[in-house]
């Protein structure tokens, strides 16, 4: 006699079985008492044990497949995800943004830019004068810096992902304030969990403390990894999965161009980067 599941324990699994999918693992193992489970969800023990049987063994060990609920999720995961429809989708729920005080003045919301599939993801305070005018963002002075800081990691500016908290400039660049940010950060939420990259590294204490949401001097917040969790959202609506990211905070460019002598710092964090991708120095 079949039994129902508990709703509580079915949403339990329905999360479960997301968060595999999320972290790209596709294929599912039955132990024991697997078919006891189909029948938890509604299916006999003898349907359980047939569907089992049909669909064979992979490594030695039975595919778990005792529920129907499990196969359509297994069979949902399987299909690629389309990061620039979701990106695309972000882009357009911020449309022509009148959320905030910075809309006002703005010439282009400045979205963010580069590899969809990055493993590395920078993320800054909010655009300047020149990211305004063009629409993308560290495009002025402080960007070049941060193309050299690529570069320096073997990497180019192609290769990595970059955007910032707040998506206008705020007026005469000063730091966006914490309503502006509050704002703006579940539009950063989503395209870090449209990108899902391996490290994220924030640039400046206003993108440390924003995602963080730690209130410490730089001092305090370099030198170490974060482990960031990430909400996957759907059209801006929490989904039950999350995942985890590694992240790091360094200085931002502007700040080096006001004060070389930290870029050696930078350099350290830049260091710890790479070891954990797998970089190599440019040039070796």
């Amino acid at each position: 006699m079949a039994r129902a599941l508990d709703p509580k324990l079915r949403e339990q699994l329905a999360a479960r079985l997301q968060y595999y999918r999320d972290m790209g693992i596709y294929d599912f193992y039955r132990r024991e008492g697997g078919a006891a489970l189909g029948a938890a969800e509604g299916i006999s023990d003898e349907m359980a044990r047939k569907r089992e049987s049909s669909r064979g063994s992979v490594a030695g060990a039975e595919v778990f497949a005792s529920s129907s609920a499990a196969v359509g999720v297994l069979e949902q995961a399987q299909a690629p995800r389309d990061v620039q429809a979701e990106l695309q989708a972000i882009s357009e729920d911020i449309g022509e943004c009148t959320r905030c005080r910075l809309c006002k003045g703005r010439n282009n919301i400045v979205f963010g830019t580069g590899n969809m599939h990055a493993d590395l993801m920078f993320v800054g305070e909010g655009p300047g004068a020149d990211e305004d005018e063009q629409g993308l963002p560290f495009v002025g002075r402080a960007g070049q810096l941060l193309n050299n800081m690529i570069a320096a990691m073997g990497l180019r500016r192609e290769d990595v992902y970059i955007a910032n908290v707040v998506k206008c400039r705020p007026p005469s660049n000063r730091t966006p304030e914490r309503d502006e940010c509050e704002t703006c950060m579940p539009f950063l939420m989503r395209q870090i969990a449209a990108i899902r990259p391996k490290a994220i590294v924030a640039l400046g204490a206003t993108a440390a403390k924003n995602l963080l949401a730690i209130n410490a001097p730089m001092a305090e917040l370099r030198g170490r990894w974060y482990d960031f969790r990430v909400n996957v959202t759907s059209q801006g609506r929490p989904d039950t999965s999350s995942f985890t990211v590694k992240l790091a905070v360094t200085y931002h460019p502007a700040f080096l161009l006001r004060d070389p002598r930290q870029k050696k710092e930078t350099w350290k964090d830049l260091q710890m980067v790479m070891k954990f991708l797998g970089l190599k120095k440019s040039g070796s």
